[in-house]
């Protein structure tokens, strides 16, 4: 993926204004559209410039170019995906895996181009996007470990076996908003039982990680 040539426009050091941070933000949400609609390579700077109705020297002021802007909207979805599933930590532990699980699917059900980008791992094969997107799937890999065995550090069998339902997670949401055919509480409550699933099986094949209670009632 070719990155574009830096131009003679600068970005400043400190730009952290209340105005230069909406600005920004505003970019970002505009640029996830546009992304959304059309491949990273048919879009070139005077393009998004166009559409987005602004002057292209500013996309460059605060991204420098257009790899950078496509990254600050990656990266600013993905902020917001892992919020949203790491969210309720105050409740008990089988409270917060629902809660997990439910927000997870409130946030691609309500940001699907932002949520296909981030799983898809962007434009083709790009490492930086996909290290994105692993970060994505380990932060909610340790929220499900932290509810589950009360601890994020845990053994990499333990580990394995509960990416591998993210993973799985990943490929049926995808689905689900393609086809919404679900309700988002019976999709919830498919994907918690898929969890009962992998925690009962990697009690059986390492008993130092029981599966809870919760998982032992098949949620």
């Amino acid at each position: 993926m070719p990155i574009d040539q830096q131009p003679a426009v600068a970005r400043p050091q400190a730009r952290g204004t209340e105005r230069s941070l909406a600005r920004r933000a505003e970019l970002i949400a505009i640029g996830r559209k546009l992304f959304a609609d059309t491949s990273y390579d048919a879009l070139s700077m005077d393009d998004i410039a166009r559409q987005a109705h602004v002057a292209k020297g500013l996309i460059y002021y605060y991204f420098r170019s257009k790899r950078g802007y496509y990254l600050a909207i990656i990266e600013d979805s993905v902020a917001h995906l892992v919020s949203y599933a790491a969210s309720g930590l105050e409740l008990p532990a089988a409270d917060r895996v629902h809660r997990t699980i439910d927000s997870y699917l409130r946030y691609a059900e309500h940001h699907q181009a932002a949520y296909r980008t981030i799983v898809s791992g962007g434009v083709g094969f790009d490492a930086e996007v996909h290290a994105i997107r692993d970060g994505v799937r380990e932060a909610i890999v340790t929220t499900i470990a932290q509810g589950a065995y009360g601890r994020g550090d845990i053994a990499p069998l333990a580990r394995v076996g509960l990416l591998a339902w993210v993973c799985s997670v990943e490929g049926a949401t995808l689905d689900w908003i393609a086809r919404p055919e679900l309700p988002r509480d019976t999709m919830r409550q498919l994907l918690v039982k898929t969890l009962g699933g992998a925690l009962r099986a990697i009690e059986e094949l390492d008993p130092s990680y029981p599966a809870p209670p919760p998982a032992r009632r098949d949620g």
